[in-house]
């Protein structure tokens, strides 16, 4: 199958308005939208930009990027590859899933079929290829632990390569992909996953209480997925379209890593959790100290009225209006508390 075929195969549309295509229902037009059912269409679609030299955004789920207002002046290509297989072993379960596969979806998949860890993952919005780049994380648990293998293709050398977990730098929030904007397209991810209905043991406090179990304890997976839903949508984090609470990109800012010298300038009620060689300390609560309280905001764009780690559009504001309370916040926390918040949402066209 040629390149050129397969690019005759592509749907393309012109001046896309990538709104469309985000949680945060924000982003101005793409000048050609691409959208990628298989394998073979994105790294056709993919390799005649580059080598046209024509910008190109890889777009999965669309749920941590905030894009500019004038939107983006090249190819969107959407990631829309499907498909999950699993096999069960001694090992335990070992899944294959196409990059663009709904995570939840996976989530709910792993879960039914008694494949445990994905659990306090869920209600995350956003595809599977996604999750390695920034190593998603949630309720103690991170997507970089029950990962064995990413493929991909490598842009720059032109080729494909596989990453075994050991080799694709995860850490908080980060992993090689992050570190290498743009070089490797994630295809597909292949997941290792113990087999059982029982989640793996309960590590975050908040999810523990719910469940009425102690730190350390376990529960049904069933049960934890319904746990971490329901909080998430106390939250206005599970994505509901009548929900304006929940038209985010999720967490705005990282939860900052701290040095023992940091960490002591900080009130004695501050959290603190031990991480490596330093402390991660909440986000949320330095955002909500400096005094910035859920429903701050005027106009359209506003904290949560449920949760001040994110930034909601309320219903027509723009990318400039979220970087505007971005900037306020981060600012705030700054002249109250000396650390400087990071963003966790990839800023398309915009800076903070």
């Amino acid at each position: 199958m040629t390149r050129c075929w397969v690019l005759r195969r592509l749907r393309f549309a012109l001046t896309e308005l990538l709104s469309n295509h985000t949680t945060f229902r924000i982003g101005g037009p793409a000048r050609h939208f691409v959208r990628a059912t298989t394998e073979a269409q994105l790294i056709a679609a993919v390799t005649d930009c580059d080598q046209r030299g024509e910008p190109v955004l890889i777009l999965g789920g669309g749920s941590n990027v905030l894009i500019s207002d004038e939107g983006f002046d090249g190819t969107v290509v959407h990631i829309a590859s499907r498909g999950i297989s699993a096999t069960t072993g001694c090992f335990g379960a070992e899944l294959t899933v196409a990059a663009g596969e709904n995570w939840d979806d996976l989530v709910a998949y792993a879960v039914a079929h008694e494949f445990s860890g994905m659990e306090p993952l869920s209600g995350i919005p956003g595809s599977v290829g996604a999750t390695p780049v920034q190593n998603v994380g949630a309720y103690g648990a991170e997507v970089g632990s029950f990962i064995q293998r990413v493929r991909t293709w490598d842009r720059r050398d032109q080729q494909w390569r596989s990453f075994a977990a050991a080799d694709c730098g995860f850490s908080y929030r980060d992993s090689r992909f992050k570190q290498e904007p743009g070089r490797y397209l994630i295809t597909e991810v292949n997941f290792q996953l113990p087999v059982g209905d029982l989640a793996q043991p309960v590590q975050y406090p908040e999810l523990a209480r719910a469940l009425g179990i102690e730190v350390g304890q376990r529960a049904p997976a069933v049960q934890v997925r319904d746990a971490v839903l329901t909080i998430r949508a106390r939250k206005g984090m599970v994505l509901d379209p009548a929900d304006h609470d929940s038209w985010s990109a999720g967490s705005f800012f990282t939860n900052p890593i701290l040095s023992p010298e940091q960490l002591a300038t900080l009130p004695e009620d501050a959290p603190r959790y031990r991480f490596g060689d330093g402390f991660k300390t909440s986000a949320a609560w330095l955002i909500q100290r400096a005094g910035f309280e859920p429903g701050y905001g005027e106009g359209a764009a506003r904290l949560s009225t449920r949760h001040v780690l994110a930034l909601t559009n309320r219903g027509g504001a723009t990318a400039k209006d979220v970087l505007a309370l971005a900037r306020e916040i981060r600012e705030g926390v700054a002249a109250r508390f000396g650390i400087t918040l990071v963003p966790e949402v990839n800023l398309i066209g915009v800076v903070i």
